[in-house]
């Protein structure tokens, strides 16, 4: 169950989730008002642009579902896995992500609709990153599922039933650190716009070495220990 979950995913969920809302208000914020942290609201407003005729925004909106598809392929060809465990590859796949929003920041810069693109592919590896372990479902970019299982669970306590507080913990921090995102983009956004994504490109890059430093610890503790 979620309760066997190492106490550092808490933190890198929290981190992930900030480094989310972060993108996606920028983003939202930018000259073309393009979600990227997510593929729902970009197949709608695909399905409403597809009505009017406007066959290039349909491009573009179908272009950057399918980056947030590949970099959930590239996730999953960096980790192999989706399921959480030590010692894989994660810290390469978070360098890749942030190099993917310094490329994205470059092209808004410039004005260009293929920084969506990129913004898009980061979200997708991101949020391939680390979607289950022991059966629970970990998702850092968008927000519909943890709200449900929050749900969920309050409709468990209500009838009296036992709930996991620590699964009701971990999806809390990831509802506020999207949340403390979003208001930390939009902050940046008022000083210094689109350059507040290089901001998450930093982070990622943070966690990415920040992760490689404590699997070396790891591996050194371990031998130690023999």
């Amino acid at each position: 169950m979620i309760r066997k979950l190492p106490s550092w995913v808490e933190f890198g969920a929290f981190s992930l989730a900030l480094n989310a809302g972060i993108i996606n208000t920028v983003a939202l914020l930018g000259f073309t008002h393009q979600a990227v942290s997510h593929v729902t609201g970009s197949v709608s407003a695909l399905g409403a642009e597809a009505i009017s005729g406007n066959f290039s925004n349909v491009l573009h909106l179908l272009l950057v579902a399918i980056s947030f598809l590949l970099g959930a392929t590239l996730s999953g060809l960096i980790t192999q896995d989706a399921t959480l465990k030590l010692g894989r590859r994660y810290g390469v796949a978070l360098l890749v992500e942030s190099l993917l929003l310094v490329v994205a920041l470059a092209f808004l810069l410039h004005r260009s609709e293929l920084g969506h693109l990129f913004a898009s592919a980061a979200c997708g590896l991101q949020n391939a990153l680390v979607t289950t372990f022991s059966g629970a479902v970990v998702r850092t970019t968008h927000l519909t599922g943890v709200v449900t299982d929050l749900g969920i669970s309050l409709g468990q306590w209500l009838r009296g039933n036992q709930v996991d507080n620590r699964k009701i913990r971990l999806y809390l921090l990831i509802f506020f650190g999207f949340l403390c995102g979003s208001v930390l983009g939009a902050q940046g956004y008022q000083q210094i716009q689109l350059y507040t994504l290089g901001i998450a490109a930093g982070i990622t890059l943070f966690l990415a070495l920040l992760y490689s430093r404590y699997l070396q610890a790891q591996r050194v503790s371990n031998q130690k220990s023999k």
